[in-house]
């Protein structure tokens, strides 16, 4: 923690030492929370479950014993392309999750007893007054008591990419959602890309506008598309009779068996029946 003695909000003390760590004692870190990490034995479990996998896997396999290395091959290379993608969709998920709390904890200039104080983003707690300027990321949703000409991009939250202008709070407008003009309300994770500002922050971590996306993509089911659904039902219905061993006769002969009836099956070839020739 750095402390600055210049004045730079005169009048505002904003909370005391003691205060500020109470509050974070009491209400948490202002970090995004960190989401549980899915253990090897989840992921293998979770992909044995799809049809799908179930099903090359065992048709593979059936290849395999058959002596069709080729096919075999084949089938299991869907296997292990399986169990990539679904790695590799994990490993972004949690890097989403850390790019927003990086997002989410800079480094923040406070009012603290009367002192300009630079703590650490996860330190900032309801209550502190921020002091912010052009190219500071706000650390936690607040409002705005004093403004100066002030520009904030809210693309991380909106998806507008042009800045929209900020105005000093009335004490009456409640808090609304990220978005629009003349509004008094910064948001965690925007930037501020025009003027200077003092803010009361109002909400950190998980209760900040982008602390429930966080929370909302960690907690998230992936839910299949009506393709994924379709396919699972045919292999259900279908995967059984498809790998029963009547089935596995017709459609995978053994290859002695393919073997004799090629012969059979060649022009010229003469078959006895009985004695006499055909």
């Amino acid at each position: 923690m750095d402390t600055d003695t210049s004045s730079g909000a005169t009048g505002l003390t904003g909370l005391s030492q003691n205060e500020a760590r109470a509050r974070l004692e009491a209400e948490g870190a202002n970090e995004m929370p960190a989401a549980d990490r899915r253990s090897i034995g989840r992921l293998a479990l979770e992909i044995a479950r799809d049809p799908t996998f179930v099903l090359l896997l065992a048709a593979g396999c059936i290849y395999l014993a058959l002596g069709d290395i080729h096919e075999a091959m084949l089938l299991l290379s869907f296997v292990v392309m399986i169990v990539g993608l679904t790695v590799y969709e994990e490993h972004k998920t949690e890097r989403a999750l850390a790019a927003l709390r990086d997002l989410t904890s800079p480094r923040a200039l406070v009012m603290r007893g009367g002192q300009r104080v630079r703590v650490a983003g996860r330190d900032v707690v309801r209550g502190d007054l921020l002091l912010i300027e052009e190219g500071d990321r706000v650390p936690a949703d607040a409002v705005l008591i004093q403004a100066n000409d002030v520009l904030v991009d809210e693309s991380l939250l909106t998806g507008e990419s042009v800045p929209v202008g900020k105005v000093e709070w009335d004490g009456l407008l409640q808090v609304t959602r990220p978005g629009g003009d003349s509004l008094p309300f910064v948001f965690s994770g925007t930037l501020l890309t025009r003027g200077q500002a003092i803010a009361e922050v109002i909400a950190t971590g998980a209760r900040t506008e982008i602390g429930k996306i966080g929370v909302a993509l960690s907690g998230a089911e992936v839910e299949l598309t009506p393709l994924q659904q379709e396919t699972a039902q045919v292999v259900r219905r279908d995967g059984g009779t498809a790998l029963s061993p009547d089935q596995r006769r017709g459609v995978f002969p053994f290859p002695a068996a393919a073997g004799r009836t090629a012969q059979c099956r060649r022009p010229g070839a003469v078959l006895v029946r009985n004695g006499s020739r055909h």
